[in-house]
């Protein structure tokens, strides 16, 4: 994984994307007709806020990853980004598996960010423009640069509106789209196991945050 996606993708892996009938662009040359200046300030916002809690050093560990939670629930469609990341297997998933599935896919992707707490030290996001794929879908590029980061760091966040609010959906890093990428190890994961969803659930406990387990395949 990028330190950049572990430092700022909402994906919770994190991974977090709408549904692959909706496929994904790749960002193109802005041009001021097709920006969206509420989806660049929901993201501009979002950002300085999760950084802000990242970055608090009178925060004890747990309260991070309270006020995190909070954030999460409120600025990324958790339901949605769970149930992709699970690929063709979300189709037959039982409700009672798909619950554990779910609880187990939010700590693992908490764990994956509170064990890199240290890394936050005063980075900075700046919008550089958005594209209007559709009302209502916005790809927003921002740029991470301050703090350890040895270089600008460019992020495309791809962000839905149905009319209640922007939601995060899916982060690009390095051309790279997080959730999709997350759902592919997953469904290989399950594919590698004879299609059970409950391997993948256990290796997720496993893992506890730290990405090796699924990374190894063991």
């Amino acid at each position: 994984m990028f330190r950049a996606d572990l430092k700022l993708s909402f994906a919770l892996g994190v991974a977090s994307v709408v549904t692959a009938a909706l496929p994904v662009a790749a960002p193109v040359a802005f041009a001021q007709s097709a920006r969206d200046a509420n989806a660049e300030a929901f993201v501009q916002q979002g950002a300085r806020e999760v950084l802000a809690v990242l970055n608090d050093r009178t925060k004890s560990d747990p309260a991070k990853k309270e006020a995190f939670r909070v954030l999460i629930n409120r600025l990324v469609d958790v339901p949605k980004v769970t149930r992709f990341v699970l690929g063709k297997y979300a189709r037959s998933v039982a409700p009672d598996q798909y619950n554990r599935f779910a609880n187990a896919f939010r700590t693992y992707a908490e764990g994956v960010y509170m064990s890199r707490i240290d890394d936050y030290h005063g980075e900075k996001v700046v919008v550089l423009g958005s594209l209007v794929r559709k009302p209502g879908d916005v790809l927003v590029t921002t740029q991470l640069a301050g703090g350890r980061s040895s270089a600008p760091t460019n992020l495309v966040w791809r962000v839905l509106n149905d009319g209640s609010g922007w939601k995060v959906v899916d982060v690009q890093v390095s051309g790279v789209w997080l959730a999709i990428t997350q759902q592919q190890d997953f469904v290989s994961t399950i594919d590698n196991n004879g299609g059970k969803i409950d391997v993948l659930i256990g290796q997720l406990v496993k893992d506890g945050g730290t990405g090796k387990i699924l990374r190894s395949g063991k």
